[in-house]
């Protein structure tokens, strides 16, 4: 059961993902005319790079907003930071494959997701559509 409510959540974000990256391309496409050639030229480049993002690349974006969610985290809980007793080690995060990348992905909730697309502008990850 536990398996089918993930599997279904999971889905639904995938759906949202791509309704948001066909919205965004759409806004591209609008804009795109008002450019200059040069800017035009820009634009494209980065909407094909975009598009070009591999696995490593996401599970590397995931690591980055898992880590600077963990440390606002800790800010927030204003814990005094202490240097750890010698024999300590720091706890890691663990390594993330791209099975596990998904799951991350989706956990991180909507926020994140459009927060990564804000961030690479307009872009869209066109290769959700499939």
């Amino acid at each position: 059961l536990q398996y089918y409510e993930m599997s279904y959540g999971l889905n639904i974000e995938m759906h949202k993902q791509a309704e948001i990256v066909k919205r965004l391309n759409g806004i591209c496409a609008q804009v795109l005319p008002y450019l200059s050639q040069e800017h035009q030229q820009q634009v494209l480049g980065a909407i094909e790079r975009a598009k070009q993002v591999t696995a490593p690349e996401l599970n590397s974006i995931i690591r980055q907003q898992l880590q600077a969610h963990q440390l606002s985290q800790l800010q927030a809980l204003a814990l005094p930071l202490t240097p750890l007793p010698v024999g300590l080690q720091p706890p890691s995060l663990p390594a993330v494959s791209a099975g596990t990348g998904l799951l991350s992905l989706s956990a991180l909730g909507s926020q994140a997701h459009l927060s990564k697309e804000d961030k690479n502008g307009h872009d869209g990850d066109a290769h959700q559509d499939d």
